[in-house]
């Protein structure tokens, strides 16, 4: 995973892995995000601290960690709270990320 910068952030689309530390469900969380970066062999996730960036949370209404905010066409189109399993978020980089499936 990559650490989101202003740079970023200023991007039409990207996959941001929203998290505390020493959270537990984060941790869970952030291992779904691993294992589907290792089969593509490749970073798609960026990550961001939540506790050091709280205007961040609160200028997009960010409710909880572990969230995976999904930017695409300049706007959020959703933030997953519940991430359940590594099928479930791949419902979501195949809706919006559909590049990372072709050959």
């Amino acid at each position: 995973m990559q650490v989101i910068t202003n740079e970023t952030l200023e991007q039409e689309s990207y996959l941001l892995y929203i998290y505390t530390p020493f959270c537990g469900t984060c941790s869970l969380a952030r291992s779904m995000l691993d294992k589907i970066e290792s089969v593509h062999n490749q970073e798609i996730f960026y990550e961001m601290n939540a506790s050091l960036h709280p205007d961040f949370m609160h200028d997009n209404k960010v409710e909880s960690v572990p969230c995976l905010m999904i930017k695409a066409g300049n706007e959020i189109k959703e933030r997953i709270y519940a991430f359940k399993s590594i099928p479930n978020i791949y419902n979501y980089l195949l809706k919006y990320t559909p590049e990372l499936f072709k050959d």
